[in-house]
């Protein structure tokens, strides 16, 4: 199928590895340009080279930004061109009981989480609008809708995100401009992959049958596995793609069936 993503330009923040890397293979593979992002002009020239490599033809560049920074963000805002696709997948996980999160760990998560997809939807939303076609897409997660009681401050800025998305949509109105955010589920990316190693190694046992342990021991997953990081690329690229033009001011699952809900 032809996503119709010839000619389009998209910046993936967070893109280095995992999810927001996905999403840039899949972008270039259907013919767009991109933009990739990370914290540091080594993770960022490593994944140029990359997807340079795999993709000969394409345009790939990069912006080097910590979305903790905000000179750094002004900076990497500063530098972004018109983007047609703005993929907002920067944030950050961890487990961690509520009572032990000072406040300056939930600043920090509210600044990565929620406020790079505010500063970066504000700078490119105008310019969408009057060019009259355009995608933002948030990479979310279901723990946005159904928050862990593990993960408290990262399953209330995934909540924030999910309204965030859902107001900025109702700027769009009547326009070929999309605001929407994916609920992804428990994904197997490069982060989630280190945590399952370190603690294989600590367990003594081998790392796919911790993983494999892990994913099953989720009681509402339907899927029993990790998603690969390329299953939430795949609807990432299609919401990007002209075809997606009835979805807008949507938070479409791609989840395992984690979440219990039938909407």
């Amino acid at each position: 199928m032809d996503l119709q993503l010839t000619g389009r330009t998209a910046f993936v923040s967070g893109s280095t590895q995992g999810i927001g890397y996905a999403i840039a293979e899949a972008l270039l593979a259907e013919g767009a340009s991109v933009v990739v992002n990370g914290r540091d002009d080594e993770r960022v020239g490593s994944a140029v080279a990359r997807l340079r490599a795999a993709f000969p033809a394409a345009a790939v560049s990069g912006i080097a930004a910590d979305f903790a920074d905000a000179e750094q963000v002004g900076g990497l805002l500063e530098a972004l061109g018109d983007v047609d696709v703005l993929v907002n997948n920067v944030g950050l996980f961890d487990l961690a009981p509520f009572a032990d999160v000072p406040d300056q760990e939930w600043h920090r998560y509210f600044e990565i989480n929620v406020m790079s997809g505010v500063r970066l939807s504000r700078h490119v939303l105008g310019g969408m609008l009057d060019r009259g076609w355009g995608r933002i897409i948030f990479v979310g997660s279901e723990s946005g809708v159904n928050v862990p009681a593990d993960m408290v401050h990262y399953g209330v800025t995934k909540a924030g995100t999910i309204a965030l998305a859902n107001g900025l949509a109702k700027l769009t109105r009547g326009t070929e401009v999309t605001v929407n955010t994916i609920l992804g589920g428990p994904t197997y990316s490069d982060g989630v992959a280190r945590a399952v190693e370190q603690l294989a190694q600590q367990q003594g046992v081998p790392v796919e049958v911790l993983k494999d342990a892990i994913a099953s021991g989720n009681q509402t997953s339907l899927l029993q596995r990790f998603i690969d990081p390329a299953e939430i690329a795949h609807l990432a690229t299609y919401l990007a793609s002209p075809l997606a033009s009835a979805t807008n001011g949507a938070a479409l699952r791609a989840d395992g069936g984690v979440l219990t809900a039938m909407l």
